[in-house]
């Protein structure tokens, strides 16, 4: 070693500049370890004094090499001169030494253990099967075979001299697993220890204990033949990934029933030699738990878990691993019980058990410990192994490639199977890593079992703690503060976690299902579904096949979904149908990443979802062009909240981006086939009032006239012909209909009027020229081919019908009603409403035509008896061949058009003299005609009802067949769906139609008084 002072220049250094505290006693403490001069760090030596600097707390580590040099006297020439030369050693002894007192009070009292951890000695411990070598040798075993069978090895020692022997050579072993875990954090270009590592040799150094003193007990029991007794490791050991100080839980199985009793006698003293030596060996996981036998056959053991066992009992045994003893014995133990295992999640209230223990072991937490508790605290250590033995057990019934022990890969496999979303799986088991690491820290110190935090006020204890997990000042804050800030960050996203997965409401769904349904390809399969009312199984098989076949993540999180699914669709009307379009669907959107993630992580999208397709055929062609919709699935408010003038509104605003008409166009059918589709299935799962339905459905049509009227009027405007700055004409667009009503069906057509008016300088031929080229702009993109169901503008109540004008100004319009107005134009103007276009002329239309749809006086006789005639021509003529009068919703006997002409008839006769009555809606006019007497509140109530339900039916036709449609379906299936979108769940379809046919009838009856049979008094004489 260099003896000269250090060879820089200038003022000596302070050993504060290194980290230690107290300089001067530091000072003194390097000079008496040759390593520091009256300059500094000598030159040789300051590799040395950089890496004490780096510990995790420098001034323990200096004090710990100045007992460790007392009591070395002249060997530590030797060790300081290997700290020089060796950058592994100075790792891996400093490393332990700035953290563990408790691994400095062993380096004193075995002051020659410094030799293990050499760089040239260090690299054994990776050696599987090492560490029981080194601890059998320790108590003079010698043999083959496991100790604790008949040709295993015996211990030559026993009583205190074996557990003197055993607690050194235990401890001598952690020692050199705790620096090399500890090595890169003193030299950072030192392979750094992974935590998989260090759990791994940590549990094969306790499989190796429990070997150890199994070979004391035999010696000590005493017995010439032993008797085969298994030790099976459970908890954390069984896991491979125990921590430096831990009990470690293990289960005894004996051969036979004779064995018991020696069986009993080797596992006490096993325990008591391992609690003396090193660590308390738990039995309290046995069958009884610590009331029950210490040891019992393999049978006794089997009849307990089949009659007896509680959840969390299958729980423990996820981890379960011989490890000592007659392997052979245990591995029959492992094959017996694995299969109770993986079948415990089918146990009545499985989940909720499992939910009820993880609540009850956090209770236990003391309040103000709470924040602080790295095990079982929220967000803790048990929130990551919960959540994941959970999902294992429901989901390792029909996925092998689960039944993994280690919680990280585990988590890992969950996470590459789909179970767990990805980032979820890589956000948990980086925040368990941490929280592990913190805990072994802790653990280090005084090598005491503990998982409690200091508290934030006492950074003596944080700060070395922080350093050695890496953390140090980032200049605002303290390496104390930088360490709390790190454990909340990371228990609030394990907190988070926990509750996304453990409380998911897939798991209920899922472990309700039978283990044998899960094997979703077998040919038991055919039957179950042919019993869940599959009319073709064997379709319904391909479509599983399709839906999960290889070995992609899709696949597996399909295999997981279906099961539940297939239950859900066969409580629709139509089962086989449903999984055809959920095939469909999932093919669709098989390369949208949040498709399957969103059906997988929120149970009552799939439940929703199962209703939409078993019922509908619109839903699922809508859904693979608006797939977004299905997110809003989750969220009642979301999916039903939205306002309909502020849906028209936003339409509006993101077409008008678009300059060309075209691409608006599309855009705005994109808009509403979001809205249709929303409204569609808001109003399948019963969540959005009929008239509701209507007025949205109204105002998004209205909403797609406006924008396309918007976007042709600019783009005719900048033709040649017209060469006009602004639009040379005001357009309205003019509701008729329901359209104008605000009671459009899902696939009503638009009936309306266009009207224009010419700007200040622009003649009148040429406003309604240009209005004109707008209009059947208009008509041609709205009516191009589509998926979509149509957006048929129909504009045959214009004047003179097919053969007038497509636009007419205001005064062409008031001229032509003045004059040849006929009393049916009368009826259809009064649900004109301007939905489109320029706002104030659509109004000043409406009030123009007031004269006409509201007569002065009423409405003769004669006029009456004109529409009581064209009523009578529509009933017998306009009815389809071969409909049914008294099923069709739209014509039939009580149905749409009888319910809205007894309310016009009554609106042209009174609505002059009673202004309530004028209103476009058909359920505002029948209500206010009982206010003012014209009609009796009972057949008022009769109406709406009947109008209602064809409206609703009506829509149902159209939502279950995909197209539209006015006629009750007469096929059972398609009846019962309808039944469904109607509500009526569990209902026969007798019933439904029954019900349809009595409503419909009284309302009839309701008609034929009111429409055609009240005495009508001539006012002309």
């Amino acid at each position: 070693m260099t003896s000269g002072g250090s060879s820089r220049t200038g003022s000596a250094p302070s050993p504060a500049r290194y980290g230690f505290s107290d300089a001067q006693r530091a000072e003194a403490q390097l000079r008496a370890a040759g390593w520091w001069s009256h300059r500094g760090p000598l030159e040789a030596a300051e590799p040395v004094v950089t890496a004490l600097s780096r510990t995790a707390d420098p001034d323990l580590a200096l004090l710990s090499v100045e007992r460790l040099r007392e009591t070395l006297g002249e060997e530590w020439a030797w060790l300081s001169e290997e700290l020089l030369s060796d950058r592994g050693l100075r790792g891996r002894l400093f490393g332990i030494l700035g953290i563990s007192a408790a691994f400095a009070d062993h380096l004193v009292a075995h002051p020659r253990d410094w030799r293990r951890l050499r760089s040239a000695e260090h690299e054994w411990m990776w050696e599987v099967g090492s560490c029981t070598s080194v601890l059998l040798h320790a108590v003079g075993a010698v043999g083959e075979g496991e100790p604790g069978t008949a040709e295993g090895p015996v211990a030559a020692l026993t009583g205190a001299e074996a557990t003197s022997a055993l607690r050194h050579a235990y401890r001598a072993l952690l020692l050199d697993v705790a620096a090399a875990d500890l090595a890169a954090v003193v030299e950072p270009s030192l392979p750094e220890a992974s935590y998989e590592q260090v759990v791994g040799v940590l549990s094969d150094i306790a499989v190796a204990a429990l070997r150890a003193t199994l070979s004391v007990a035999v010696a000590e029991v005493g017995s010439s033949e032993p008797s085969g007794i298994a030790v099976i490791a459970m908890g954390k050991c069984g896991g491979r990934e125990l921590n430096y100080v831990s009990d470690v839980d293990v289960v005894f199985v004996a051969e036979r029933e004779q064995d018991v009793a020696e069986g009993t006698r080797l596992a006490s003293t096993m325990m008591r030699v391992a609690g003396t030596a090193f660590f308390d060996v738990d039995a309290a996981l046995r069958p009884e738990g610590k009331a029950g036998a210490l040891v019992r056959t393999l049978d006794s053991h089997l009849g307990y878990y089949r009659r007896w066992a509680r959840t969390w009992e299958f729980q423990a045994l996820l981890k379960a691993r011989p490890v000592a003893g007659d392997l052979d014995l245990g591995d029959r133990y492992l094959e017996a019980v694995q299969p109770l295992v993986w079948t415990a999640s089918e146990r009545e209230d499985f989940v909720a058990d499992v939910r009820s223990m993880r609540r009850r072991v956090e209770d236990h937490v003391p309040r103000e410990q709470t924040e602080r508790e790295l095990k079982v605290g929220r967000g803790g250590l048990r929130d990551v192994e919960f959540a994941v033995q959970l999902l294992q057990m429901v989901h390792g019934r029909s996925d092998e490639s689960v039944r993994i022990r280690p919680t990280l890969l585990a988590l890992r496999s969950l996470g590459e199977n789909g179970y767990v979303a990805r980032s979820d799986a890589a956000e948990l088991v980086d925040s368990y890593r941490f929280l592990r690491t913190l805990e072994h820290r802790l653990q280090l110190r005084r090598l005491r079992r503990t998982h409690l935090l200091p508290a934030s006020d006492d950074p003596e204890t944080l700060h070395p703690l922080a350093r050695s997990v890496g953390l140090r000042s980032d200049g605002r804050k303290s390496a104390s503060d930088v360490l709390v800030t790190e454990f909340r960050r990371h228990s609030a996203r394990v907190r988070r976690l926990h509750e996304k997965l453990f409380y998911r409401p897939l798991l209920e769904s899922v472990a309700k299902v039978p283990t044998e349904a899960l094997r979703l390809t077998t040919g038991a399969a055919v039957e179950r579904l042919a019993a869940l009312g599959y009319t073709s199984p064997e379709g319904a098989l391909r479509h599983i096949g399709a839906l999960t076949s290889g070995v992609s993540r899709r696949a597996s999180i399909q295999g997981a979904l279906l099961p539940m699914l297939l239950d859900l669709l066969a409580e629709t009307p139509d089962p086989d149908g449903g999984l055809l379009a959920y095939r469909k669907v999932s093919e669709a959107l098989a390369e949208t990443p949040w498709y399957l993630r969103l059906l997988r992580d929120e149970g009552v999208v799939v439940e929703r979802l199962a209703v939409l397709l078993g019922t509908s055929k619109l839903v699922p062609e809508l859904l693979v062009r608006a797939p977004e919709v299905l997110r809003l699935l989750s969220d009642p408010t979301t999916l039903t909240g939205r306002d309909p003038d502020e849906v028209a509104r936003s339409l509006r605003s993101a077409v008008s981006r678009h300059a060309e008409p075209e691409r608006a166009v599309t855009a705005a059918r994109s808009l509403r086939r979001h809205e249709l589709l929303r409204v569609a299935c808001a109003d399948l799962l019963g969540l959005m009032e009929p008239a509701t339905v209507f007025r949205a459905l109204s105002s998004v049509w209205a909403a797609v006239l406006e924008a396309a009227l918007e976007a042709s009027a600019r783009e005719v405007a900048t033709r040649s012909e017209w060469g006009a700055a602004e639009v040379p004409a005001r357009i309205a667009v003019i509701g008729m209909g329901r359209l104008g009503g605000a009671e459009l069906g899902y696939g009503s057509d638009a009936d309306v009027l266009f009207v224009c008016e010419p700007i200040e300088g622009v003649s009148e031929s040429t406003a309604v020229r240009f209005a004109t080229s707008v209009v059947e702009q208009v008509r041609r993109l709205l009516a191009r081919p589509t998926q979509d169901p149509p957006l048929e503008v129909d504009t045959d109540l214009r004047p003179e019908g097919r053969s007038g004008a497509l636009v007419r100004t205001l005064d062409s319009y008031l001229a032509y009603y003045r004059r040849w107005a006929q009393v049916w134009e009368w009826q259809a103007l009064l649900r004109a409403s301007p939905v489109a276009g320029d706002a104030d002329l659509g109004h000043r239309f409406c009030r123009a035509v007031d004269f006409l749809r509201y007569p002065a006086g009423g409405l003769d006789g004669a006029k009456t008896r004109e529409i009581r005639r064209i009523k009578a021509r529509v009933d017998s003529e306009r009815l389809p061949r071969g409909a049914d009068p008294a099923t069709h919703t739209k014509l039939g006997r009580g149905g749409l058009t009888d319910v809205e002409w007894t309310l016009q008839l009554l609106q042209l006769r009174h609505a002059d003299e009673f202004p309530e009555l004028r209103t476009t809606s058909t359920t505002e006019g029948l209500r206010a005609a009982a206010r003012v007497g014209v009609l009796e509140e009972t057949d008022v109530e009769t109406l709406v009802e009947a109008w209602t339900l064809a409206m609703r039916a009506r829509n149902a036709v159209m939502l279950v067949r995909g197209k539209p449609g006015d006629q009750l379906p007469k096929q059972v299936r398609e009846l019962a769906a309808v039944a469904s979108a109607l509500g009526y769940s569990g209902v026969d379809t007798g019933e439904v139609l029954d019900t349809y046919l009595r409503v419909t009838r009284r309302a009839r009856a309701v008609v034929e008084r009111v429409f055609f049979d009240e005495p009508v008094q001539d006012t002309n004489g």
